[in-house]
């Protein structure tokens, strides 16, 4: 049998890039193994978003081959040039078979196709109705849309991904009604704008199980919100820009605390910064002055409203004064996982220009400051959760216990709940099953319960 090895690196958007290609060459006949000895050629999906991703995508290709000799290179990376136009990737490593942009399924299988001949028609074969996944049967990611029409000045995903094309909302829903039917206790909805979603087709109305249906978010929300709880399941929010639509969501989440299941109480929402000027400067969408204000507004229709986001330190221009009122707005606003990055500059991105540069170890240490004032936030909000009941979506398990996460913790990204060992057989559980516990005690970011 033609065997394919493949590596994937990057965002969550990048992994369902790299389940789509997966379940293509799993269709097709094709096996896939995680040894480079065992294959016949190597798929590497890149990430190039920032100075480290890149470098650690190229290792990556490197590794590949040098350990087997025959690779296919995909992914953000993939749509980089050098400075003299050139692929960046064939650049540093000219005897990969191919190089693709992201979101480029049909391009890598025609590559594959062209060094790895398929093995049958995929017309006689069968599949699970949801493909290949990466993750855990228990949770998936759903990508909605691609692209992004903002062209914020730190970044250049908008040159790699296109402008935002989004799923049409009937070919999103029937994906998660299969991912929920396959076992699906958490479905995470993914893009690079998660708010814009349809604004591209004028919010086209489709058709869901004999129903029009708008392709809206706030439509989908609702949709998705339906169908989790028919199937006792979650569903996340991610990229979630603050569009003053948003506001409508949030009565969605309000009942979560009464049901357990259903659409998250949870945002992740990425601000980037807080001052209007430092805003103004990234070019940022939605960035009024009355987010502090929203996010009253947001707390008191859903008081267990938790908020994600991730801010950047240290962009150029950025004063000790605009930084000190990113600090106050932290503080103010109570947001409950927070992330800081130092500038990077990024080859191609509009802020390179900018005047008032910050030197790396001034960026580095504004970092560090944000952390360890948004640490101790984050620590404080996490202990007034002692002495609730929660339910747990279990992750793993032994014989010490089990991980598992709450409602307020999204994989890989936030913290985690640690599950003490039952003391009688009737409290028994699996992974992928969501239970209730109470909350002992905090160690971190994370929870420690007891069913």
């Amino acid at each position: 049998m033609s065997k394919v090895g493949f590596v994937s690196l990057g965002c969550p958007k990048a992994l369902v890039d790299s389940e789509l290609i997966l379940t293509r060459l799993s269709a097709e006949g094709y096996e896939v193994t995680n040894q480079y000895a065992d294959a016949q050629l190597v798929i590497v999906n890149t990430c190039g978003f920032i100075d480290s991703a890149v470098e650690e995508s190229l290792q990556a290709i490197g590794e590949a081959l040098t350990e087997n000799g025959k690779v296919i290179v995909t992914g953000c990376l993939g749509a980089k040039t050098a400075q003299d136009g050139s692929s960046m990737v064939l650049q540093r490593h000219p005897q990969v078979l191919a190089v693709t942009g992201p979101h480029a399924t049909n391009e890598v299988l025609d590559a594959v196709h062209l060094h790895l001949p398929k093995p049958h028609d995929p017309f006689l074969d069968l599949l699970p109705p949801i493909g290949i996944k990466l993750t855990p049967k228990h949770y998936a990611y759903l990508k909605i849309s691609e692209g992004c029409n903002h062209h914020c000045s730190f970044c250049i995903i908008p040159q790699m991904r296109g402008d935002l094309v989004s799923r049409s909302i009937d070919d999103v829903l029937s994906e998660a009604k299969k991912l929920f039917e396959s076992g699906v206790k958490e479905l995470l909805i993914v893009s690079q704008d998660t708010s814009a979603y349809g604004v591209d087709i004028q919010y086209r109305t489709g058709f869901w199980q004999g129903r029009p249906i708008k392709s809206k978010l706030f439509d989908l929300a609702s949709a998705l919100k339906e169908m989790a709880r028919e199937h006792d399941a979650w569903v996340r929010l991610h990229y979630v820009y603050p569009y003053p639509s948003v506001d409508q969501i949030i009565p969605l989440m309000a009942d979560f605390k009464d049901h357990g299941n259903g659409l998250l109480p949870y945002l992740d929402i990425p601000f980037q910064h807080a001052h209007p000027n430092v805003l103004k400067r990234m070019k940022r969408p939605a960035s009024g002055e009355k987010v502090l204000e929203r996010i009253v507004q947001w707390r008191e229709v859903c008081p267990d409203l938790v908020i994600r986001s991730t801010f950047i330190a240290g962009f150029p221009g950025e004063t000790r004064a605009e930084f000190d009122y990113l600090l106050d707005f932290i503080n103010q606003s109570q947001i409950d996982r927070v992330g800081c990055f130092a500038y990077s500059p990024v080859e191609g991105a509009s802020a390179n220009v900018l005047d008032g540069a910050l030197d790396q170890a001034e960026r580095e240490d504004r970092q560090g400051e944000f952390m360890a004032t948004a640490q101790a936030l984050s620590l404080g909000l996490l202990e007034r959760r002692i002495g609730q009941k929660i339910r747990v979506l279990v992750d793993s398990q032994n014989k010490q216990g089990g991980i598992g996460r709450s409602y307020a913790d999204a994989p890989e990204i936030d913290g985690v709940v640690y599950i003490e060992p039952v003391d009688r057989p009737s409290k028994r559980y699996r992974v992928g099953d969501l239970i209730r516990a109470t909350v002992l005690s905090t160690r971190g970011h994370d929870l420690i319960v007891r069913i």
